[in-house]
Protein backbone atom coordinates (compact mmCIF):
# COMPACT_ATOMS: atom_id res chain seq x y z
CA UNK A 1 0.00 0.00 0.00
CA UNK A 2 1.16 3.62 -0.92
CA UNK A 3 1.33 6.50 1.84
CA UNK A 4 1.10 9.93 1.20
CA UNK A 5 1.40 12.98 3.24
CA UNK A 6 -1.96 14.71 4.08
CA UNK A 7 -2.01 18.12 2.98
CA UNK A 8 0.57 20.40 5.37
CA UNK A 9 0.55 18.19 8.37
CA UNK A 10 3.13 15.41 8.86
CA UNK A 11 0.12 12.89 8.93
CA UNK A 12 0.62 9.92 6.16
CA UNK A 13 -2.52 8.23 4.98
CA UNK A 14 -2.43 4.78 2.23
CA UNK A 15 -4.27 6.00 -0.55
CA UNK A 16 -7.17 4.19 0.00
CA UNK A 17 -9.46 4.20 2.88
CA UNK A 18 -12.77 1.99 3.80
CA UNK A 19 -15.80 4.27 4.07
CA UNK A 20 -18.77 2.64 6.19
CA UNK A 21 -21.44 4.71 4.78
CA UNK A 22 -22.56 0.91 4.00
CA UNK A 23 -22.93 0.16 7.59
CA UNK A 24 -26.02 0.01 9.42
CA UNK A 25 -28.50 0.46 6.67
CA UNK A 26 -30.96 2.90 8.74
CA UNK A 27 -33.61 4.22 6.94
CA UNK A 28 -34.44 4.70 2.79
CA UNK A 29 -31.13 6.36 2.03
CA UNK A 30 -28.75 4.81 3.94
CA UNK A 31 -30.40 1.29 3.18
CA UNK A 32 -29.64 2.11 -0.79
CA UNK A 33 -26.40 2.40 0.30
CA UNK A 34 -25.95 -0.94 2.21
CA UNK A 35 -27.49 -2.76 5.21
CA UNK A 36 -23.70 -4.57 6.27
CA UNK A 37 -23.86 -5.52 10.16
CA UNK A 38 -20.86 -6.09 12.90
CA UNK A 39 -19.91 -9.66 11.97
CA UNK A 40 -19.50 -8.96 8.32
CA UNK A 41 -17.91 -5.18 9.07
CA UNK A 42 -15.54 -7.19 11.06
CA UNK A 43 -14.17 -9.47 8.31
CA UNK A 44 -13.94 -5.94 5.89
CA UNK A 45 -12.18 -4.49 8.37
CA UNK A 46 -9.80 -7.74 8.50
CA UNK A 47 -9.62 -7.50 4.64
CA UNK A 48 -8.65 -3.95 4.53
CA UNK A 49 -5.93 -4.11 7.40
CA UNK A 50 -4.40 -7.45 5.05
CA UNK A 51 -3.77 -5.11 2.39
CA UNK A 52 -2.69 -2.21 4.06
CA UNK A 53 -5.61 0.16 4.12
CA UNK A 54 -5.94 1.27 7.70
CA UNK A 55 -7.82 4.31 7.74
CA UNK A 56 -11.49 3.95 8.12
CA UNK A 57 -14.16 6.98 7.01
CA UNK A 58 -17.56 7.40 8.94
CA UNK A 59 -19.84 10.50 9.90
CA UNK A 60 -22.28 10.40 12.63
CA UNK A 61 -25.01 11.44 10.41
CA UNK A 62 -24.53 7.37 8.67
CA UNK A 63 -27.27 5.68 9.91
CA UNK A 64 -27.80 8.46 12.56
CA UNK A 65 -25.29 7.03 14.31
CA UNK A 66 -24.94 3.35 13.52
CA UNK A 67 -22.35 3.54 11.35
CA UNK A 68 -20.02 4.71 14.15
CA UNK A 69 -21.19 2.21 16.45
CA UNK A 70 -20.52 -0.57 14.17
CA UNK A 71 -17.07 0.98 12.99
CA UNK A 72 -16.22 1.30 16.59
CA UNK A 73 -17.25 -2.35 17.56
CA UNK A 74 -15.37 -3.76 14.67
CA UNK A 75 -11.94 -1.93 15.10
CA UNK A 76 -12.30 -3.33 18.99
CA UNK A 77 -8.70 -4.11 20.28
CA UNK A 78 -6.91 -2.52 16.38
CA UNK A 79 -7.14 1.11 17.49
CA UNK A 80 -3.54 1.81 17.58
CA UNK A 81 -2.87 -0.42 13.68
CA UNK A 82 -5.92 2.21 12.64
CA UNK A 83 -6.56 5.99 11.38
CA UNK A 84 -10.33 7.06 11.89
CA UNK A 85 -12.50 9.77 10.32
CA UNK A 86 -15.26 10.82 10.84
CA UNK A 87 -17.45 13.93 10.72
CA UNK A 88 -20.23 16.30 11.98
CA UNK A 89 -22.53 19.71 10.88
CA UNK A 90 -25.76 17.76 9.31
CA UNK A 91 -28.87 17.13 10.91
CA UNK A 92 -28.71 14.25 14.31
CA UNK A 93 -31.85 14.94 15.97
CA UNK A 94 -34.59 17.13 16.29
CA UNK A 95 -33.19 20.37 19.02
CA UNK A 96 -32.57 23.26 17.32
CA UNK A 97 -29.10 22.99 17.84
CA UNK A 98 -28.68 19.61 16.52
CA UNK A 99 -26.83 20.60 13.46
CA UNK A 100 -24.61 23.19 11.98
CA UNK A 101 -21.34 24.04 13.13
CA UNK A 102 -21.73 25.89 16.40
CA UNK A 103 -19.70 25.39 19.53
CA UNK A 104 -22.65 23.81 21.04
CA UNK A 105 -23.35 21.24 18.74
CA UNK A 106 -19.48 20.40 17.57
CA UNK A 107 -18.34 19.80 21.26
CA UNK A 108 -21.94 17.77 21.26
CA UNK A 109 -20.95 15.74 18.28
CA UNK A 110 -17.45 14.91 19.01
CA UNK A 111 -18.31 13.50 22.50
CA UNK A 112 -20.80 11.01 20.75
CA UNK A 113 -18.63 10.45 17.92
CA UNK A 114 -15.92 9.66 20.31
CA UNK A 115 -18.58 7.16 22.82
CA UNK A 116 -19.81 5.39 19.59
CA UNK A 117 -16.37 4.79 18.58
CA UNK A 118 -15.00 3.37 21.28
CA UNK A 119 -11.87 5.34 21.15
CA UNK A 120 -10.16 8.69 23.28
CA UNK A 121 -9.42 10.51 19.95
CA UNK A 122 -10.66 11.02 16.24
CA UNK A 123 -7.75 10.81 13.87
CA UNK A 124 -9.43 13.30 11.40
CA UNK A 125 -12.46 15.55 12.14
CA UNK A 126 -14.04 16.72 9.07
CA UNK A 127 -16.52 19.34 8.98
CA UNK A 128 -19.54 17.78 6.96
CA UNK A 129 -20.10 20.85 5.24
CA UNK A 130 -20.00 24.35 5.49
CA UNK A 131 -22.14 26.69 7.92
CA UNK A 132 -23.01 29.74 7.03
CA UNK A 133 -24.72 30.79 9.72
CA UNK A 134 -22.37 30.19 12.60
CA UNK A 135 -19.21 32.24 12.58
CA UNK A 136 -16.12 30.49 10.72
CA UNK A 137 -14.44 31.82 13.81
CA UNK A 138 -16.39 30.12 16.38
CA UNK A 139 -16.32 27.05 14.09
CA UNK A 140 -12.24 26.51 13.89
CA UNK A 141 -12.32 28.23 17.82
CA UNK A 142 -13.93 25.00 18.78
CA UNK A 143 -12.29 22.90 16.62
CA UNK A 144 -8.65 24.05 17.94
CA UNK A 145 -9.98 23.21 21.13
CA UNK A 146 -10.69 19.87 20.55
CA UNK A 147 -7.36 19.30 19.42
CA UNK A 148 -5.73 21.01 21.93
CA UNK A 149 -7.61 18.39 24.47
CA UNK A 150 -6.16 15.68 22.82
CA UNK A 151 -10.08 14.53 21.41
CA UNK A 152 -9.01 15.74 17.37
CA UNK A 153 -5.60 14.83 15.64
CA UNK A 154 -6.20 16.93 12.52
CA UNK A 155 -9.05 18.96 10.99
CA UNK A 156 -10.51 18.79 7.87
CA UNK A 157 -13.31 20.11 5.62
CA UNK A 158 -15.74 18.60 3.06
CA UNK A 159 -18.27 19.74 0.26
CA UNK A 160 -17.08 22.89 0.79
CA UNK A 161 -16.86 25.82 -1.81
CA UNK A 162 -13.12 27.43 -3.08
CA UNK A 163 -14.10 30.82 -0.31
CA UNK A 164 -15.69 28.58 2.29
CA UNK A 165 -12.06 27.29 2.13
CA UNK A 166 -10.19 29.80 1.82
CA UNK A 167 -11.88 31.97 4.30
CA UNK A 168 -11.36 29.39 7.14
CA UNK A 169 -7.22 28.50 6.13
CA UNK A 170 -7.37 32.86 6.29
CA UNK A 171 -8.87 32.72 9.94
CA UNK A 172 -7.07 29.73 11.17
CA UNK A 173 -4.26 31.87 9.98
CA UNK A 174 -4.81 34.96 11.44
CA UNK A 175 -5.34 33.54 15.04
CA UNK A 176 -2.43 30.78 15.02
CA UNK A 177 -5.40 27.93 15.21
CA UNK A 178 -5.34 25.01 13.51
CA UNK A 179 -5.84 24.56 9.99
CA UNK A 180 -7.81 21.86 7.66
CA UNK A 181 -5.03 19.58 5.68
CA UNK A 182 -7.47 17.90 3.58
CA UNK A 183 -10.87 18.61 1.95
CA UNK A 184 -12.81 15.53 1.15
CA UNK A 185 -14.56 16.30 -2.04
CA UNK A 186 -16.97 14.80 -4.50
CA UNK A 187 -14.32 13.50 -7.84
CA UNK A 188 -14.41 10.94 -10.49
CA UNK A 189 -14.14 10.92 -14.18
CA UNK A 190 -17.72 11.77 -14.60
CA UNK A 191 -17.73 14.91 -12.09
CA UNK A 192 -14.50 16.46 -12.87
CA UNK A 193 -15.78 20.57 -11.63
CA UNK A 194 -13.41 19.76 -8.72
CA UNK A 195 -10.95 20.47 -10.81
CA UNK A 196 -11.85 24.29 -11.99
CA UNK A 197 -11.29 25.66 -8.50
CA UNK A 198 -10.95 23.31 -5.13
CA UNK A 199 -7.95 21.69 -6.82
CA UNK A 200 -5.77 24.69 -7.46
CA UNK A 201 -6.73 26.09 -4.52
CA UNK A 202 -6.01 23.04 -2.56
CA UNK A 203 -2.18 22.87 -4.92
CA UNK A 204 -1.43 26.55 -3.39
CA UNK A 205 -2.69 26.17 0.15
CA UNK A 206 -1.30 22.26 0.85
CA UNK A 207 -4.47 20.86 1.34
CA UNK A 208 -4.76 17.48 0.43
CA UNK A 209 -7.97 15.60 -1.52
CA UNK A 210 -9.99 12.57 0.12
CA UNK A 211 -12.33 11.74 -2.79
CA UNK A 212 -15.33 10.49 -2.08
CA UNK A 213 -17.58 8.49 -4.74
CA UNK A 214 -14.64 7.86 -6.84
CA UNK A 215 -16.81 5.62 -8.85
CA UNK A 216 -20.13 8.15 -9.34
CA UNK A 217 -22.74 6.01 -7.04
CA UNK A 218 -21.77 2.78 -9.21
CA UNK A 219 -21.64 4.24 -12.70
CA UNK A 220 -18.41 3.85 -13.32
CA UNK A 221 -18.32 0.11 -12.42
CA UNK A 222 -18.69 -0.93 -16.11
CA UNK A 223 -22.49 -1.84 -14.98
CA UNK A 224 -23.81 1.06 -16.86
CA UNK A 225 -23.69 0.65 -20.60
CA UNK A 226 -24.21 1.89 -23.67
CA UNK A 227 -27.82 0.04 -25.12
CA UNK A 228 -28.39 -1.90 -22.00
CA UNK A 229 -31.21 -1.39 -19.27
CA UNK A 230 -29.99 1.04 -16.24
CA UNK A 231 -29.37 -1.87 -13.46
CA UNK A 232 -32.15 -2.24 -11.22
CA UNK A 233 -29.77 -2.81 -8.25
CA UNK A 234 -28.16 0.68 -8.08
CA UNK A 235 -27.89 3.17 -5.67
CA UNK A 236 -29.60 5.91 -7.06
CA UNK A 237 -32.84 3.91 -7.88
CA UNK A 238 -33.28 2.89 -4.44
CA UNK A 239 -33.49 5.80 -3.06
CA UNK A 240 -29.84 6.66 -2.25
CA UNK A 241 -29.36 9.86 -5.10
CA UNK A 242 -26.80 12.25 -4.16
CA UNK A 243 -25.40 13.84 -7.03
CA UNK A 244 -26.37 15.46 -10.11
CA UNK A 245 -28.56 14.08 -12.55
CA UNK A 246 -26.69 12.02 -15.22
CA UNK A 247 -25.75 13.05 -18.69
CA UNK A 248 -25.87 9.34 -20.14
CA UNK A 249 -24.38 10.47 -23.28
CA UNK A 250 -21.38 11.59 -21.38
CA UNK A 251 -21.50 8.60 -18.91
CA UNK A 252 -20.88 6.29 -22.16
CA UNK A 253 -17.97 7.62 -24.10
CA UNK A 254 -15.99 7.75 -20.66
CA UNK A 255 -17.29 3.70 -20.31
CA UNK A 256 -16.17 3.40 -24.23
CA UNK A 257 -13.08 5.11 -23.25
CA UNK A 258 -12.50 2.95 -19.79
CA UNK A 259 -13.28 -0.48 -21.95
CA UNK A 260 -9.87 0.45 -24.72
CA UNK A 261 -8.10 1.33 -21.62
CA UNK A 262 -9.22 -1.87 -19.90
CA UNK A 263 -8.77 -3.97 -22.85
CA UNK A 264 -4.72 -2.36 -23.15
CA UNK A 265 -4.36 -3.30 -19.10
CA UNK A 266 -6.57 -5.99 -18.21
CA UNK A 267 -7.89 -4.18 -15.14
CA UNK A 268 -11.43 -3.61 -14.38
CA UNK A 269 -13.48 -0.35 -15.14
CA UNK A 270 -13.62 0.12 -11.57
CA UNK A 271 -9.71 -0.08 -10.94
CA UNK A 272 -8.87 1.87 -13.61
CA UNK A 273 -11.53 4.66 -12.56
CA UNK A 274 -9.84 4.42 -9.23
CA UNK A 275 -6.17 4.40 -10.56
CA UNK A 276 -6.91 7.29 -12.34
CA UNK A 277 -7.86 9.58 -9.50
CA UNK A 278 -4.36 8.70 -7.59
CA UNK A 279 -2.36 10.43 -10.97
CA UNK A 280 -4.29 13.56 -10.28
CA UNK A 281 -3.04 16.39 -8.13
CA UNK A 282 -3.71 16.86 -4.11
CA UNK A 283 -5.10 13.47 -4.15
CA UNK A 284 -4.19 11.99 -1.02
CA UNK A 285 -6.46 9.36 -0.30
CA UNK A 286 -9.44 7.81 -2.16
CA UNK A 287 -12.69 6.49 0.16
CA UNK A 288 -13.42 2.87 -1.13
CA UNK A 289 -16.95 1.51 -0.59
CA UNK A 290 -17.90 -2.01 -0.73
CA UNK A 291 -21.20 -4.30 0.53
CA UNK A 292 -19.55 -7.37 -0.06
CA UNK A 293 -15.93 -9.04 0.47
CA UNK A 294 -15.67 -9.31 -3.51
CA UNK A 295 -16.56 -5.76 -4.01
CA UNK A 296 -13.58 -5.07 -1.70
CA UNK A 297 -11.34 -7.09 -3.14
CA UNK A 298 -11.89 -5.79 -6.40
CA UNK A 299 -11.37 -2.32 -5.69
CA UNK A 300 -8.17 -3.33 -3.41
CA UNK A 301 -6.55 -4.48 -6.92
CA UNK A 302 -6.71 -0.36 -8.15
CA UNK A 303 -3.93 -0.05 -6.72
CA UNK A 304 0.03 -1.30 -7.21
CA UNK A 305 0.38 -0.30 -10.63
CA UNK A 306 -0.45 2.73 -12.86
CA UNK A 307 -2.16 3.94 -15.90
CA UNK A 308 0.61 5.48 -18.83
CA UNK A 309 0.40 9.17 -19.56
CA UNK A 310 -1.14 8.08 -22.97
CA UNK A 311 -4.10 6.01 -21.38
CA UNK A 312 -4.85 8.92 -18.73
CA UNK A 313 -5.12 10.95 -21.94
CA UNK A 314 -7.65 9.38 -23.41
CA UNK A 315 -9.87 9.01 -20.70
CA UNK A 316 -9.22 13.10 -20.26
CA UNK A 317 -10.44 13.36 -23.51
CA UNK A 318 -13.31 11.27 -23.05
CA UNK A 319 -14.32 12.77 -19.56
CA UNK A 320 -13.54 16.17 -20.02
CA UNK A 321 -15.97 18.91 -19.09
CA UNK A 322 -16.91 22.31 -20.23
CA UNK A 323 -16.17 24.59 -17.37
CA UNK A 324 -18.89 27.23 -16.43
CA UNK A 325 -17.93 31.40 -15.89
CA UNK A 326 -15.43 32.46 -15.35
CA UNK A 327 -13.84 29.47 -15.55
CA UNK A 328 -13.91 29.15 -19.21
CA UNK A 329 -12.67 32.93 -19.59
CA UNK A 330 -9.88 32.05 -17.32
CA UNK A 331 -9.15 29.21 -19.81
CA UNK A 332 -8.49 31.62 -22.53
CA UNK A 333 -5.33 32.80 -20.86
CA UNK A 334 -3.79 30.16 -19.41
CA UNK A 335 -0.18 32.02 -18.72
CA UNK A 336 -1.98 33.83 -16.14
CA UNK A 337 -4.39 31.69 -14.46
CA UNK A 338 -1.95 27.86 -15.28
CA UNK A 339 -4.09 24.73 -15.03
CA UNK A 340 -2.92 22.01 -12.74
CA UNK A 341 -0.26 19.86 -14.17
CA UNK A 342 -1.59 16.21 -14.73
CA UNK A 343 1.39 14.77 -16.58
Amino acid sequence: MEYRQLGGSGLHVPVLSFGTATFGGAGKFFKAWGETQLDDAKRLVSLCLDAGVNMFDTADVYSNGISEDILGQALEGLRDRVLISTKATFKMGDDANDYGSSRYHLIRSAENSLRRLKTDHIDIYHMHGFDGNTPVEETLRSLDDLISSGKVRYIACSNFSGWHLMKSLSVSERYGWAKYVAHQAYYSLLDREFEWELMPAGIDQKVSTIVWSPLASGQLTGKFRRGQPIPEDNRRSKGGDHGPETNFEHLYNIVDALDEVAEETGKSVAQISINWLLQRPTVANIIIGARNEEQLKQNLEAVGWNLTTDQIKKLDAASELTPIYPYWHQRQNTKLNPLPKFY
